[in-house]
């Protein structure tokens, strides 16, 4: 594992300045809560295998692991020790740290870089299975690498003090619903309004993060013109805003009958939500004589 804080004994001598943020362990990992207690837990230092120290270097993590508070039953934390500003990233020192009276262990986890203002100056996902198993009761150093493209700030912007590594924790899953356009909420019949509320919620949602497109509805009016009616589902936390969308439709047959380019003006579609909207394609758009909207779909097209 690497080690960018081959750290000597004489820098004990230096003041230890400790960022720690603690959780529930039941928050982070499900784990079953411990019967409930004032009692303070030390962290005895665990290192990975393949961390190869000599006693030098051994004394000093066991030092600096000692000045972290105790913590309480049924915790994890990270305790911070380091940080080091390297070639367009930045290497953050801390300790994962178990109060719990087994061993556990991490997959994939998000963890936060914040100021001490509670600022996200980062975020990234680390795989924590590479912290191997965590003993009970025990602190292990770990080395967070942050890039560029995780940081939020310029890298030169990122203090040398007061901040910390907190881990994100999950946010209960929010119910996908339905986002009516002001127009669309006029138009509609309540009745209509619950059925396609009722349909949108048997769904199964989009993963998270993901904008995906749902067809509902295709037809040819009196003009021939094509009027595709897609559900625009938003699966992530933030609401989005279309400015265009380019659209292929294809029938029966596979083959694409209409596409053309939508300009949307303030369409937004917020978190978690799916909306409903209509594209119209003018006759003339049509590559298609005859058309079988018997079996058909509309997607965007890059």
């Amino acid at each position: 594992m690497f080690n960018p804080f081959k750290r000597k004994k004489q820098d004990q001598k230096q003041e230890i300045r400790t960022n720690d943020s603690t959780v529930s362990a039941d928050e982070l990992l499900d784990e079953v809560q411990e019967e409930s207690s004032n009692e303070e837990i030390e962290t005895e230092l665990s290192l990975h295998p393949s961390w190869k120290l000599d006693e030098e270097q051994m004394y000093v993590y066991r030092f600096m692991n000692n000045e972290h508070p105790p913590l309480k039953p049924n915790q994890i934390s990270l305790g911070g020790f380091e940080l080091n500003k390297l070639e367009n990233q930045a290497a953050v020192g801390a300790f994962v740290r178990n109060s719990l009276s087994k061993k556990i262990n991490f997959n994939n986890t998000t963890v936060l870089l914040v100021d001490e203002n509670g600022t996200k100056l980062g975020r990234k996902e680390f795989d924590l299975s590479k912290l191997g198993e965590l003993p009970a009761r025990s602190s292990r150093p770990f080395i967070f690498i942050f890039g560029e493209n995780d940081l939020f700030v310029p890298l030169e912007d990122i203090p040398a003090e007061g901040w910390k590594l907190a881990f994100e924790l999950k946010k209960p899953a929010q119910k996908h619903s339905l986002d009516l356009a002001d127009s669309w909420q006029k138009s509609m019949a309540n009745e209509e309004i619950e059925s396609l509320q009722k349909f949108t919620e048997s769904l199964e949602p989009p993963k998270s993060g993901e904008v995906n497109f749902l067809g509902l509805k295709a037809v040819q009016n009196d003009n021939e013109d094509l009027h595709v009616t897609m559900l625009i589902r938003n699966g992530s936390e933030k609401s989005i805003n279309l400015q265009q969308l380019p659209l292929h439709v294809e029938d029966a047959s596979g083959e694409v009958i209409a596409k053309g380019g939508f300009q949307l003006e303030d369409f937004e579609v917020k978190a978690n939500t799916s909306k409903p909207w209509t594209f119209i394609f003018p006759r003339a758009m049509i590559d298609k004589e005859e058309i079988d909207l018997s079996n058909w779909k509309a997607y965007p097209k890059q």
